[in-house]
């Protein structure tokens, strides 16, 4: 959701992760050394908890074993960064690491990453994890090489008494984009003084921005999607990409959503989740499935009525085509670095993280959807959180990114691209067709034009 920082800042942010580290993986065989990704909001503390949970588990279960927890607290592009310079060395290389799927086939290809299968063929496990799970960390050779934890969905939340304010129903259903920006004109009418629409854009916010701001309007047109599979080749902006750009610009040129400037902010999640929609500020947010996780179980911002207040109706396609609605899927998986110097007891570990229980506590806390089997079916993930069974619905109307390597090359273009429009600097057109200047470059020229 971060932009990635200045190079010299990386350098020096990353120099003090690899000094965290306590000397590399190598340094004590006893020992497995896990990184992850700790929030930049200091009242988030879910997935340290949870984790030192496990840790306690794995040691009482492994005598004379030690996990070393290694929490990266850095905006997401820089955690990524942190983690990749880790990665590079045996001196520095944890055992563990959380890998986002959006970047995990281009640290594969980079050669960051070992297969799993040996392990995986060996967990009976495995067999609960649904399919398109599995596939988020597969790579083009076929071998996998991470276990996700979860996944999300993506829709519109909105608040029910602004909306009482604005005239507007308590069980609003847009069946089209125009619905929706007609309902945020309509909230800028007659409540001034909030925010009518929240669409994330911009390099700022990066994947989260790309993700549940641009593709879920670029699959919501019909149009082809951002790769086509079948002639293996990225796709040209057209149509379909001008329009999604061309709703953001609405948003923006109209003054819809939150001022520019807080908009490409890259804090602006944190904002929408502890500030804007908690105090009354915001309308309507295109956003994920995993809001609730801030308000409850002594999260950033305690908001007991949250689930009375807010409510959330699914993001319709361009016109009402079919389907009629449309979501983004991604999520996060455990991998083993290539040079990780404990791989079996870093495998120790993710079975231990992924017993049935332990998968229901992460999903629960982490306010994730379920990608086994078994935790789907479990009652308490079922009573978890109000909106759960909405977002689990939402799967069947999903899409996901295209896994390849230059993935993260091409939502960095992506980005660009909305901000060009956002500030004004350039038309959905204009933003295109630079983007399709990046996308030649990135991709060798492997591109096919609509």
């Amino acid at each position: 959701m971060r932009p990635t920082a200045p190079l010299v800042l990386v350098a020096v942010l990353a120099a003090g992760s690899l000094t965290a580290c306590g000397g590399g993986s190598g340094s004590d065989p006893d020992t497995v050394k896990v990184a992850y990704n700790r929030s930049t909001d200091n009242k988030i503390r879910f997935k340290d908890n949870y984790l030192e949970s496990v840790k306690q588990q794995f040691e009482k279960a492994h005598p004379g074993k030690k996990v070393e927890l290694i929490p990266i607290q850095a905006p997401d592009n820089d955690y990524a960064t942190k983690a990749q310079q880790m990665m590079r060395s045996p001196k520095t290389a944890p055992d563990l690491v959380y890998e986002d799927t959006f970047r995990i086939n281009s640290d594969i290809k980079a050669g960051y990453l070992r297969p799993l299968d040996d392990y995986l063929s060996k967990w009976a496990d495995w067999d609960q994890f649904v399919d398109t799970a599995k596939s988020a960390a597969k790579a083009e050779d076929g071998k996998t090489y991470g276990v996700p934890d979860g996944t999300d969905t993506r829709g519109l939340w909105f608040n029910k008494e602004i909306f009482a304010k604005a005239g507007l129903p308590a069980d609003w259903q847009p069946k089209n984009w125009a619905e929706i920006l007609d309902a945020a004109r309509t909230v800028k009418r007659e409540v001034p003084g909030v925010i009518p629409l929240n669409v994330y854009t911009g390099k700022g916010p990066g994947e989260a921005a790309v993700m549940q701001g641009f593709e879920m309007l670029l699959y919501g047109t019909g149009a082809d999607p951002l790769y086509d599979a079948s002639a293996k080749k990225w796709v040209a902006g057209g149509k379909g990409f001008q329009d999604a750009l061309g709703f953001v610009r609405t948003v923006y040129g109209e003054k819809l959503g939150p001022d520019v400037s807080d908009a490409l902010d890259p804090n602006v999640g944190t904002r929408v989740a502890t500030e804007w929609f908690p105090d009354g500020k915001l309308a309507i947010s295109l956003d994920g499935s995993w809001m609730g996780q801030n308000w409850i179980n002594k999260g950033p911002k305690e908001w007991p009525d949250w689930s009375k207040d807010l409510a959330q109706t699914p993001m319709p396609t361009q016109h009402g085509q079919a389907p009629g609605k449309v979501s983004m899927s991604g999520g996060w998986t455990w991998a083993i670095p290539s040079k990780a110097k404990n791989p079996d007891l870093a495998w120790e570990f993710i079975k231990t993280q992924q017993t049935k229980e332990n998968a229901v506590e992460w999903d629960i806390v982490g306010a994730q959807i379920a990608v086994r089997k078994d935790v789907a079916a479990d009652p308490r993930y079922l009573k978890s959180m109000p909106g759960i069974e909405f977002f689990t619905g939402l799967v069947e109307f999903t899409h996901y990114r295209p896994a390849l390597p230059v993935y993260p090359q091409v939502s960095t273009a992506i980005g660009e691209a909305m901000e060009t429009v956002t500030t004004g600097d350039g038309s959905p057109e204009q933003a295109a067709k630079e983007y399709d200047d990046q996308l030649k470059t990135l991709t060798d020229g492997a591109v096919v034009s609509r």
